[in-house]
């Protein structure tokens, strides 16, 4: 599927995260395995993330020898999942970066106008310093990101990116034309919305498949 900015969407589509993914939808799947999953797929696609990361020379000594090597070059990252569906998705970003600190951003969908409403904010006192990326298991509408997003533009963020598992293009699009510096990465892009604004696949609503609740 094409977009305008397509060099701004990454589309991790190992055959890994493919089989997880279909796991992942099965409406059958019980929480225990989604919030593992969610976990997972949030590992793999940290490894993209953090592809362009730079880099530094170091030298180490083996038990054999001297070797040349090279270990990423001081950059400071933080996690800013939106409440509280993101939450699955931290411990998979901390298994790969465990020295990146956590924001909390509380946004929640009303469900009569489908437009975010923020209820929570903390976030790390040089959050502006820091490299720092939104997870969140779906972007539907885009409305929960892009508030997400106008925030931490606020908090004086430059380096930012959007990390869901599955999305549509509707959101997708709403992102890259309010924000002309923001790359969204995901593991799946479905056909579109239905008219209460779900993800068509999808995977249901994935904060209360990862916590168990109706």
């Amino acid at each position: 599927m094409a977009f305008e900015n397509e060099e701004r969407v990454v589309l991790v589509d190992h055959p890994m995260v493919q089989h997880k993914l279909a796991i992942l939808r099965d409406k059958t799947t019980p929480s225990k395995q989604f919030r593992e999953l969610v976990r997972e797929l949030a590992m793999f696609e940290t490894f993209e993330v953090t592809r362009d990361l730079p880099l530094e020379e170091v030298f180490v000594e083996t038990p054999v020898a001297e070797a040349k090597c090279k270990i990423v070059k001081g950059r400071k990252m933080a996690i800013v999942p939106i409440l509280r569906a993101g939450l699955g998705m931290v411990e998979g970003v901390l298994d790969l970066v465990p020295a990146a600190c956590v924001g909390h951003l509380g946004m929640e969908r009303d469900e009569q106008t489908h437009r975010p409403r923020e209820y929570y904010a903390k976030m790390p006192k040089d959050i502006a310093d820091r490299d720092v990326l939104i997870v969140d298991p779906m972007l539907a509408t885009g409305g929960s990101s892009l508030a997400a997003i106008e925030y931490l533009r606020e908090c004086g963020v430059k380096n930012l990116k959007l990390m869901v598992l599955v999305a549509a293009p509707e959101g997708i699009r709403a992102v890259l034309d309010a924000d002309p510096d923001v790359t969204v990465y995901t593991c799946a892009i479905d056909d579109g919305l239905n008219d209460a604004a779900y993800i068509v696949p999808g995977l249901g609503d994935a904060g209360d498949r990862i916590f168990g609740t109706k």
